[in-house]
């Protein structure tokens, strides 16, 4: 690797505001803002909107539906059957 032409990477402290939940990593992201971590020091914060905490592929909260119940949904709708169509 070349010296110098890469940025800095330091800890950084991203909030999920939904949850409510932070998480420290390590980021090259530049933020003016900053928050008092656990462990007594002064970190950067980036606030975020969606994170694995609030996400509902994450957490389960997702609705999923089969391909053969919309198939299904699209026979009842416009009235064709599977026997008909052949």
């Amino acid at each position: 690797m070349k010296s110098g032409i890469h940025p800095v990477s330091r800890p950084v402290v991203f909030r999920d505001r939904t949850a409510n939940t932070a998480f420290l990593m390590r980021s090259t992201a530049r933020t003016t803002r900053t928050v008092e971590w656990a462990d007594g020091t002064t970190r950067p914060l980036i606030d975020v909107e969606v994170s694995s905490a609030s996400h509902p592929f994450y957490t389960g909260t997702a609705r999923v539906m089969d391909s053969a119940g919309r198939v299904e949904r699209f026979e009842r709708r416009y009235g064709r059957t599977a026997s008909a169509a052949r």
